[in-house]
């Protein structure tokens, strides 16, 4: 299938249902329709864009097309592609290296390294692809929603989901999850079946295997486990545990999403638990280095004091000496990123498969 062709299908399809909606009038003109669908920044891995989210910037963008934002979008451009070449492939490498290998020989110490090494893979990956998406349309004037926010730092599957893939959750909610009538339903279990039905819905929009399948099913499941009883458990631990057991929930469920099949799948969850270890032999500098990189800049959203620096960087009006640091910073970013992918062949966009 075409790159990009759930992304065009999902903009297609809220297209037609905001102009129905009487959400926003069509675009008078059928180019206009197609740079709303082809946009190319955000086509091959997203934000997904709703249609009256984007419809007056495609009509006049004088207000946003000016050298601030065109400065800011270098800036979050950078930030994203240091995110995907320098953490994302450094750390996918290891994933790769484990999910390809000899299940027969995979020991639990393996097991768990290749799980959380995949688990920063597919977040620096992705995240770093929706923050180059959203500072190439600053570049050219357009205003981008936010498609991550931390989700690493969340205490519970729901409000994971408040965090990652913000656009798809926005879509799922507003054109699947109320259309079947969402909260306001007269009964528990037909909830509970709404929340379900969309995250297997989910689950197969990423792909047609019953990996994808059961990973929707998975996450259906804890969210309605948190409704019924979860949350109420959670609320009598601290925050710190909070974060690490939704953080482990979440890593399990990116086993199924990496593995080939399902027999994988179902080996690798064997290895996690049986505490067979061969420590030694899988950790050297280079991985520990990016690995503690990575976890630094997952879990740096705990302290409001530095999402109060970046969302100045983001989205506040900036000073000439900002823009000065900023462009200096930026630049060095941008240097060593194109570095490392001159040295390295290797350079997956995961979300590219989906």
């Amino acid at each position: 299938l075409p790159i990009g062709i759930s992304f065009y299908t999902f903009e297609s399809i809220t297209y037609v249902v905001d102009v129905y909606r009487n959400e926003h009038k069509p675009l008078d003109n059928f180019w206009e329709y197609q740079l709303y669908i082809i946009l190319f920044p955000k086509l091959i891995a997203g934000p997904i864009i709703r249609y009256h989210d984007l419809a007056d910037q495609i009509k006049n963008r004088q207000l946003t097309d000016n050298i601030d934002n065109k400065l800011s979008g270098f800036y979050r451009f950078c930030i994203g592609l240091a995110k995907k070449v320098i953490i994302a492939n450094s750390i996918g490498k290891y994933s790769d290296d484990i999910f390809s290998a000899n299940i027969s020989e995979l020991d639990t110490s393996s097991a768990w390294i290749g799980m959380i090494a995949y688990t920063f893979q597919i977040y620096f990956d992705f995240s770093g692809y929706s923050d180059m998406a959203i500072g190439l349309g600053k570049i050219m004037g357009f205003t981008f929603p936010e498609n991550f926010n931390h989700p690493y730092t969340s205490q519970s599957i729901t409000e994971f989901w408040r965090r990652w893939h913000i656009s798809l959750g926005a879509w799922m909610k507003n054109y699947l999850y109320i259309p079947l009538g969402g909260n306001r339903v007269n009964s528990s279990l037909r909830l509970y079946f709404n929340l379900w039905l969309v995250f297997l819905l989910s689950g197969f929009w990423h792909g047609a295997s019953w990996n994808f399948i059961l990973w929707g099913v998975y996450h259906g499941l804890l969210l309605i486990l948190e409704r019924l009883f979860l949350l109420k458990i959670y609320e009598k631990t601290n925050t710190f545990i909070r974060v690490i057991i939704n953080f482990i929930l979440v890593a399990l469920g990116w086993v199924l999403f990496r593995s080939a099949t399902l027999d994988q799948a179902l080996s690798i969850y064997s290895s996690l638990f049986s505490f067979k270890f061969n420590l030694a032999s899988k950790l050297d500098n280079e991985f520990i280095f990016y690995i503690l990189l990575a976890t630094i800049f997952s879990f740096y959203g705990l302290r409001k004091s530095i999402i109060t620096f970046q969302n100045k960087i983001y989205f506040n009006t900036l000073s000439i000496s900002n823009h000065l640091v900023l462009f200096g910073i930026s630049v060095f970013l941008f240097t060593i990123s194109v570095t490392f992918i001159s040295a390295t062949n290797f350079n997956p966009f995961i979300y590219f498969r989906f």
